[in-house]
């Protein structure tokens, strides 16, 4: 699919007991000591959407098969990173490969489980991290700047166009502050800036990885780093990795409702990750609803109607024609695609239509 959140933290603050949980898989190896993670592990987990369900349910769709985001388990970076320490080239790497970034923060004191650090602090735990990623951004564009200065001096237009996109960039990462802060003016400025593969150029989700007393209503720590995305401009929310990987144990949904009803939870943490991490990453929800299947599709906010039926098929793509389109809504208000039709409420949309959230296609093209 293309659309990847990167798990990262500092070494023992729960990234791969929530990849488990995530996953449902004992993929990743969980274990009290730094480093227990080389590779990435890669799980790609369903969205929950419980429009699906209804439009299955009103179609009498044989299947359901929800649309999928992906999580890449990375191992715990450390200080020091951005000069090689505890693997960090690799992490790095590892890092530079992903979508966004879901920054997983302990919340919890337990003196059976180490912390690097040495105490308990996620919003110094926070800086750490994106202390070492700015600093291997700053690295990268002082190197790359200065050749294509001189290039830009000799009146190559493509390299004046960068230096003018990684200035700013280099001057807020000087000043301590990610490559996402400075503002982006427009599609081609955007374009350029992915090109450079920054770190901090990319989305983040904090993670608060409490205990599970804490798990409802969040704690002190969870609390203080809320203030510090809010300040961000970034997004946080509260998990208890502990209990997603009992819920991820449990054999029914009658049995996981059961469970958290008795935690005062209504729905897993996992579910409020995956939708935040959905959300970070600018996507969007299409179906396609039919006796053989009901199915959700994933596109870019701002995606047009060809760009979506090319995610089912480029040949959709290729030879677009039109698109009947119903809006979720009035799918399940009509009670299905026929009395859609009967109420005016199906659409022939073109090719400069912009996909919308809910949105319910059937693509006519011709090849």
């Amino acid at each position: 699919m293309g659309f990847n959140c990167g798990i990262v933290g500092l070494p023992n603050v729960g990234k791969s007991t929530l990849f488990n949980a995530l996953t449902q898989t004992a993929a990743a190896q969980a274990a009290n000591y730094p480093f227990c993670t080389i590779e990435p592990n890669v799980g790609r987990v369903a969205v929950p959407d419980a429009r699906l369900d209804q439009l299955a349910a009103i179609a009498k769709s044989a299947k359901i098969i929800p649309t999928q985001l992906e999580f890449v388990d990375i191992a715990g970076l450390v200080r020091g990173a951005s000069k090689g320490e505890g693997l960090g080239n690799q992490f790095l790497a590892n890092i530079r490969e992903v979508d966004a970034i879901v920054h997983v923060l302990r919340c919890f004191e337990d003196g059976d489980v180490t912390h690097v650090e040495g105490s308990v602090d996620p919003v110094r735990d926070a800086a750490t991290i994106e202390t070492e990623l700015m600093l291997s951004d700053l690295d990268s564009l002082e190197r790359r700047i200065v050749p294509l200065e001189k290039k830009a001096k000799g009146g190559d237009k493509d390299a004046k166009l960068q230096v003018d996109v990684m200035g700013p960039i280099l001057a807020a990462l000087r000043e301590g502050r990610p490559a996402r802060s400075v503002p982006v003016s427009d599609d081609e400025h955007l374009r350029l800036v992915r090109q450079l593969g920054l770190l901090t150029a990319k989305p983040v989700l904090y993670a608060c990885n409490v205990d599970e007393e804490s798990a409802a209503n969040g704690n002190e720590f969870s609390k203080a780093v809320e203030e510090m995305a809010a300040a961000q401009g970034a997004s946080s929310v509260v998990i208890s990795a502990a209990i997603e990987a009992e819920v991820a144990q449990l054999a029914s949904d009658e049995e996981r409702g059961d469970f958290l009803e008795t935690l005062g939870l209504a729905e897993t943490g996992l579910t409020r990750v995956i939708r935040a991490g959905y959300q970070l990453l600018n996507l969007l929800t299409f179906f396609t609803i039919g006796p053989k299947e009901a199915r959700a599709w994933t596109v870019q906010a701002g995606a047009k109607a060809p760009q979506a039926a090319g995610v089912i098929h480029t040949d959709f793509e290729r030879g677009f024609i039109r698109a009947e389109t119903i809006s979720t809504a009035d799918f399940i208000a009509c009670n299905g695609e026929a009395g859609a039709r009967e109420a005016g409420r199906m659409r022939l949309e073109g090719k400069e239509y912009v996909v919308q959230d809910g949105d319910i296609f059937h693509f006519l093209f011709n090849v």
